[in-house]
């Protein structure tokens, strides 16, 4: 694996908006050379003799049901703008 270049570099960081001071560039292209160097070396190991394991998955769900707060109540009656229960805020969007 060849060394990545600081331009390589340079482009990464442009494209995550990172920042990088020149130091840090030689930092990371020694950082992601031995990153990709490990992740050839990985290519190279035979994975035909292992044996994968399946588990079964499932969604572990509760039951859906309301809890009820004692205060609510009066917490909605002291909000200032209100109709019935429902509570009233100001508008997020403007209209034009």
């Amino acid at each position: 694996m060849s060394k990545i270049s600081s331009q390589e570099v340079k482009h990464i960081a442009k494209l995550a908006r990172l920042g990088l001071k020149e130091k840090e560039v030689e930092k990371m292209q020694e950082e992601l050379t031995s990153i990709l160097s490990y992740i050839d070396q990985l290519k190279e190991v035979n994975i035909e003799k292992i044996e994968l394991q399946e588990k079964e998955i499932f969604n572990r769900t509760r039951e859906d049901k309301s809890l009820s707060y004692s205060g609510i109540d009066k917490l909605i009656e002291l909000f200032p703008d209100k109709k019935n229960r429902h509570l009233k805020v100001k508008s997020v969007f403007k209209k034009e």
